[in-house]
Parts: C-alpha cells; sequence; structure tokens
C-alpha cells in the first residue's frame, strides 16, 4: 500500500491521535539502509523557506504519527531534517571550553608559582651564583615550589591549547600524565600505609637532615619554624636533636651566643610579650631537663605529627578526595574531547 506524504495528508493527520510512535523505530532503520540527503544544505538547490517550512510541518506530523508501512522516500526526506545533528558529528563546545576554563587556572597558578621560586632565589643571590644550589646540607622549599609550578604550568598549557586547538596530541599527553599522576598518588599511600615504620624513619632522618642546615637557608628556616610553632613542638624527636647543629650544639669549643639553646619557634609563647623574643631560646639546654618544659617545647615534631595526623584523618581524606576529583574531571573532559575529535575526522 503506497503512502501519500503530500502537504495536504501531513495537514489531516495533525488531528490524528499520537497512536503510533513506535513506528519511529522503522524510520530509523530506513534512514540507515538509505543514502542520507540533507534538503537545505548548501548546493542541494533547495534552500527557500517555503521549502524549510514545508519539511518543519512534515517533521512534526511524522513525529506525531508515523505510518505502519515501511516509510516513503520522500517522507525520509522529511525525517531527515529530525536526525541532522547524528550525520554532522562535531566538536562539543561545552565541553571544548569547559577544558580551556579548567585548565586556565592551573596554567596561571603554575606561572604565579614559577615566578615566586625564581623570586625567591633572586632574594637569596642563587641567581647570580647557580653553584650555591648545591652548596646547600638541607632541603631548599623552592625546589617545591618550582617542580610542582613547573608540572602545573606544562599540563595547563597541554590543555588550553589541546583544547582550543583541537590538539588530540597534546589532550592525550595531558590526560596520560594526570593519569600517571594519580596512579602514583595512590601507590605512595599504599606504601605509606603498609610501611609505617619505614616511613617513620625516613621522615625522621629527613627532619634531623634539615636541623644541620636550619641556618644555611632563610627559606629552610623559616619552614622549620613554622612546623614548631605550628604544631608546639621542638626537634624530630625532642630538643637535644638541635646538637645537630653546629651553632645550637653544646659539643665542642665554638663560641656561638646560641650555644646549647633552641631556635625561638621551640619557645612557649608569653602572653606578656608584645614583640616576638627571639632570644627566648638561648642556653635553655645547660638547664636542667626538668625545667625544660617551663620554656620550650619538649616533645619532639615526629611525635607530634603522629598524633595530628589520627585527628585530622577526615581531613585529610577529604583533601585527597577533592584532588582525586579534579584529576578524574581532567581525564573525563580530555577523553570526550578526543573521542569527538576522532569522530569528526573519520566522519570526513
Amino acid at each position: 500500500m503506497s503512502v501519500k506524504c503530500s502537504f495536504e495528508a501531513f495537514k489531516a493527520r495533525l488531528h490524528q491521535p499520537p497512536s503510533c510512535r513506535k513506528q519511529e523505530v522503522q524510520a530509523d532503520s530506513y534512514l540507515l539502509s538509505k543514502k542520507r540527503w540533507d534538503p537545505i544544505s548548501p548546493g542541494s538547490g533547495s534552500g527557500s523557506v517555503l521549502v524549510k517550512l514545508w519539511i518543519g510541518v512534515a517533521q512534526l506530523v511524522l513525529l506525531q504519527c508515523l505510518p505502519v508501512k515501511p516509510v516513503h522516500p520522500v517522507c525520509a526526506v522529511c525525517l531527515q531534517m529530525y536526525y541532522y545533528r547524528y550525520d554532522n558529528p562535531e566538536v562539543s563546545c561545552c565541553y571544548k571550553y569547559l577544558m580551556f576554563s579548567y585548565n586556565i587556572i592551573f596554567w596561571l597558578a603554575g606561572a604565579a608559582f614559577i615566578a615566586i621560586g625564581f623570586w625567591a632565589w633572586s632574594e637569596k643571590g642563587v641567581l647570580l651564583d647557580l653553584t650555591r644550589v648545591t652548596q646547600l646540607h638541607g632541603f631548599d622549599p623552592v625546589w617545591l615550589v618550582l617542580v610542582v609550578g613547573g608540572v602545573t604550568f606544562i599540563l595547563g598549557f597541554a590543555g588550553c591549547v589541546g583544547a582550543l586547538r583541537e590538539n588530540i596530541c597534546l589532550l592525550k599527553f595531558f590526560s596520560g600524565v594526570i593519569g600517571f599522576i594519580f596512579f602514583l598518588e595512590l601507590t605512595v599511600a599504599v606504601l605509606a600505609v603498609v610501611f609505617q615504620s619505614q616511613v617513620r624513619e625516613w621522615i625522621n632522618n629527613f627532619f634531623l637532615q634539615n636541623i644541620k642546615g636550619y641556618r644555611d637557608d632563610i627559606d629552610l628556616q623559616n619552614l622549620i619554624d613554622s612546623l614548631q610553632k605550628m604544631n608546639h613542638c621542638c626537634g624530630a624527636q625532642e630538643p637535644n636533636d638541635w646538637n645537630l647543629n653546629v651553632y645550637f650544639s653544646c659539643n665542642g669549643t665554638h663560641q656561638s651566643r646560641e650555644k646549647c639553646g633552641v631556635p625561638f619557634s621551640c619557645c612557649v609563647p608569653d602572653p606578656a610579650d608584645s614583640v616576638l623574643n627571639t632570644q627566648c631560646g638561648y642556653d635553655v639546654r645547660n638547664q636542667q631537663e626538668k625545667e625544660w618544659s617551663e620554656k620550650i617545647f619538649v616533645r619532639g615534631c615526629i611525635v607530634a605529627l603522629e598524633e595530628w595526623l589520627p585527628r585530622n584523618l577526615y581531613t585529610v581524606a577529604f583533601i585527597f578526595i577533592v584532588i582525586s576529583l579534579l584529576q578524574m574531571v581532567g581525564i573525563y573532559l580530555a577523553r570526550t574531547l578526543i573521542a569527538d575529535i576522532e569522530k569528526v575526522k573519520f566522519s570526513h
């Protein structure tokens, strides 16, 4: 039985109940089996307003009540407009600019970290004499700032440019590095839980090594002072750990004024002091140990860290989850963009 697809037939069907919407599946099958034709595409020869209006009315009618029999070829032209977006894949602007916005923040943050790191080195004169980098006895916090800033800057650049230029290579690089960092974080977390004693020993040795270089680097000095003041601790395990520093050591014949003392960050703060007393730790360890607790903190910073972690376990877990979610969002956006770009290239 032939199917009439004239304009009058479509007008008549507008008044029919929508009882055959399920026949849309038959129309899908027919369209997939025929060569697609876009009636309003450039070069098709029919782009007038009248044709577009006729197609729009036909589309509405066919969606309301499709015939039970296979769709007539002329009707297939009308249905083509409904499925037009599936025949012309394109990169999603939403994902594209979400990816750009996501990475521009990290790109700028990475640039700021790098600038801060080089500024800190210039203040210490390292940029004028690069050999000073190898002369430090402890850990230079500027290295951490530069490494984090460099990685963040490179990833932000790859994500921004890869999204704007629709560059698959940069997007794959971005998602691959983020995935590697995520896997590395999980590995470190698992190893820290499994090998707790070894991690504790490593942190203790690291802290002692930096006590030796306390006076050699102003940034390291500020980092240790902040750690001791925030956690109300002194040394790695006890105040006597400061014997490892040549300026605070009670051993030897040096004439340092800080001999047998501790840094001011070990001192118990006095509410009556309106000005910071940086000499409060002088000669403290010349006194009897039972008197130390009145002037300085006697708890080691490793012990303080072990006590702090269980109390703030939920905070640490929350921070880890937020970082992981940000990384997974970045990977998802990158992989979605890659899929869209590859689909467009394949269609051409």
